[in-house]
């Protein structure tokens, strides 16, 4: 890394819910929390949903968001590295972000090191054990062929309708993102646990959870989950030695 800069971490904006009016000023938080870190940022991760949802048509995309996207394009012009994940909400971005933005899409965890400091990063859907109804939905979603026939639907309806699914999937799931299952029912934790067994790393980093935690797994090594930017507007921040779980 650069002397003095640092790499951030952020995740689970979920943009255009649950209504305009909250989603345009949740974007307006995140655009002023852009420029305050642009002074320092080398790298930025948006690790997941950044969208509660996406899909790119070959010549539509979804109305709203332009001063995110503008943004995220004005720091990747200044020369800041960004990565993008997709979620389980914006799975269905393709070309058409990365190429605005300026930016590298990932669909799986990667891993990355800086300054002796290994980390695997990744959104977190899927991963771990249970929840193989999503994980068959997730397949399902992925496949190029379901992809090709929703395409097919006019974006009037199709956006709508995925939309609908977006929103109603949320709402199921919102209250259990609050609660602390424990370490040992932590399924990110886990699954970091598991890899920790094949080899070592300082720090993972995940979505998805939307609850903000900061465990230590192993003696020298710990799983940050992002939280979100519905309830608690956390990020975190590398600085070349250590991480830390931040609160806007």
């Amino acid at each position: 890394m650069q002397p003095n800069k640092k790499i951030y971490f952020v995740s689970d904006l979920h943009l255009g819910a649950p209504n305009a009016e909250s989603s345009l000023a949740r974007e307006k938080k995140f655009v002023a929390w852009l420029d305050k870190i642009s002074v320092d940022a080398e790298e930025l991760f948006v690790v997941g949903d950044l969208f509660d949802f996406w899909f790119e048509y070959k010549r539509a995309v979804p109305r709203g968001f332009v001063r995110c996207l503008g943004k995220l394009a004005e720091l990747a012009d200044k020369g800041v590295k960004i990565t993008m994940f997709t979620g389980n909400h914006d799975m269905w971005i393709f070309d058409y972000v990365p190429s605005e933005i300026g930016c590298e899409l990932h669909r799986e965890p990667i891993i990355r090191s800086w300054n002796g400091k290994k980390f695997m990063i990744g959104h977190g859907d899927g991963l771990g054990p249970g929840d193989y109804g999503y994980k068959f939905i997730k397949k399902v979603f992925a496949n190029k062929v379901c992809q090709w026939l929703f395409a097919r639907l006019h974006p009037n309806f199709g956006i709508w309708l995925a939309d609908f699914w977006s929103k109603k999937s949320r709402k199921h799931t919102g209250g259990e993102d609050a609660k602390f299952l424990g370490e040992e029912n932590e399924w990110l934790a886990i699954y970091a646990k598991e890899q920790l067994e094949k080899e070592h790393f300082d720090h993972f980093v995940f979505g998805h959870r939307h609850l903000p935690l900061d465990l230590k797994i192993g003696p020298n090594s710990n799983y940050i989950n992002l939280g979100d930017w519905l309830n608690y507007y956390t990020y975190a921040e590398f600085d070349g030695e250590l991480l830390h779980l931040r609160k806007l």
